[in-house]
């Protein structure tokens, strides 16, 4: 039994839904902007990927609207457009068959701000009921499922940016447990002034003031990385159920595997990087000669790109300068536990479209690996990996194959 991607939806600076956000990406669009969630910005973060033109209105019911942070309209706007995606109606999936896994890093800081500040200008008569549910990890996945009706197997994975891909080998249990679909996925909202002190002071971010130059990983001028807001939910359905109803597979979940290196520096975190990509190789039953392109981590943070690089030359060896490897944050923003649910629509898209998109912005770059730069690159992907980390020694990694063609299909 296979897990089987059927449906994508998509929040994020680069565009809303994927018909706006691959064309972007393949393109190289350089997404990210000034500030604008924070005003006035006393902060020395000034350049950030931000969702313009996004409206809960149309997407969302109004009364959840009130209850919810931005962080959980963005999920569920992904949601509802991955089901649609998926041509999946959750009525049409027994009862407790069709559950819900999201990661998340941050929560709901910009509505936990606000009702925080209410309380400490005007004491908590002045807090809304909402605030104990508001900001929870939890959020997401709470009110996707509520709102969908879906009443199977669900959870929250809070692991930083690493895990986005660990929600996916969540859902791929459930299913080998019996459910039949799952929604997975994650969504960030981080612009406010608590969220940036807080990550202020794990000094990553980028404070550079020019959006072309601000988030250059793998380069002599990477300074750390622009945050971002938005996020995907994706459909991942037993490949047996898809077919059965008619679905068409959109990628296969082939493999993950998570390590943890207890490490307190990013520089000391080769070998799990490595691991972490080895053990999802294997559980695909692949090795590294059969991946076509790697998405990157890219933390932009020296150290970090120093162990990122080791760790897929380790893995690759004299193969490691002849696979493309991409990082497309680099031109919308590192939305923490979005980000590596991105990679992974984006390595779908990828897949169907036979193109490897490029890192916006990176042109000479200081390592001896086939970055794709620039320009999209043709190519036949059969198989893609994806690469995320989180603070401290934890490492994750995924590998997506392209669904081999069944009898009948053109």
């Amino acid at each position: 039994m296979s897990a089987v991607v059927t449906g994508l939806g998509v929040v994020t600076p680069s565009g809303i839904g994927v018909d706006e956000f691959w064309p972007a990406v393949r393109d190289g669009h350089v997404a990210l902007g000034p500030v604008r969630r924070i005003e006035p910005n006393p902060y020395p973060v000034v350049v950030a990927g931000e969702v313009d033109g996004f409206e809960p209105d149309g997407w969302i019911d109004p009364r959840i609207t009130v209850q919810t942070d931005r962080f959980t309209h963005f999920a569920l706007a992904a949601a509802g457009m991955a089901l649609r995606d998926a041509d999946l109606d959750p009525a049409t999936v027994p009862p407790f068959g069709f559950g819900v896994v999201t990661a998340s890093f941050s929560g709901g800081v910009e509505f936990g701000q606000r009702e925080i500040e209410r309380l400490w200008k005007d004491g908590p008569g002045h807090v809304g009921p909402y605030q104990s549910i508001a900001w929870f990890y939890a959020a997401c996945t709470g009110q996707i499922s509520i709102g969908n009706g879906l009443r199977g197997p669900s959870g929250v994975l809070v692991a930083d940016e690493a895990g986005g891909l660990d929600a996916f080998a969540a859902a791929g249990g459930e299913l080998r447990r019996g459910a039949e679909a799952m929604l997975v996925g994650g969504a960030e909202a981080p612009f406010c002034p608590f969220s940036v002190c807080c990550n202020l002071g794990l000094g990553l971010l980028s404070t550079g003031t020019d959006p072309a130059t601000a988030y250059l990983p793998f380069t002599a001028h990477a300074t750390g990385f622009s945050p971002a807001e938005g996020g995907a939910m994706l459909v991942v359905e037993d490949e047996d159920a898809a077919r059965g109803r008619g679905a068409d597979a959109r990628a296969v979940i082939a493999g993950h595997c998570a390590t943890y290196t207890g490490s307190q520096h990013l520089d000391l975190s080769t070998e799990g990087l490595r691991r972490a990509a080895e053990g999802a190789l294997d559980e695909a039953g692949l090795e590294p000669g059969d991946v076509d392109v790697v998405f990157l981590d890219a933390l932009a943070d020296p150290r970090a790109d120093d162990a990122e690089a080791e760790a897929v030359s380790l893995l690759f060896g004299e193969r490691a300068d002849r696979v493309p490897m991409t990082a497309p944050k680099s031109g919308y923003g590192r939305c923490y536990a979005g980000a590596a649910v991105l990679d992974v629509a984006v390595a779908v898209l990828a897949m169907e479209h036979g193109e490897v998109p490029p890192t916006p912005g990176v042109r000479d770059y200081r390592f001896d690996f086939d970055l794709v730069t620039g320009a999209s690159r043709p190519a036949d992907i059969r198989t893609a990996l994806v690469l995320s980390r989180g603070l401290y020694g934890g490492n994750s990694a995924l590998v997506l194959r392209r669904p081999e063609p069944i009898r009948g299909d053109d």
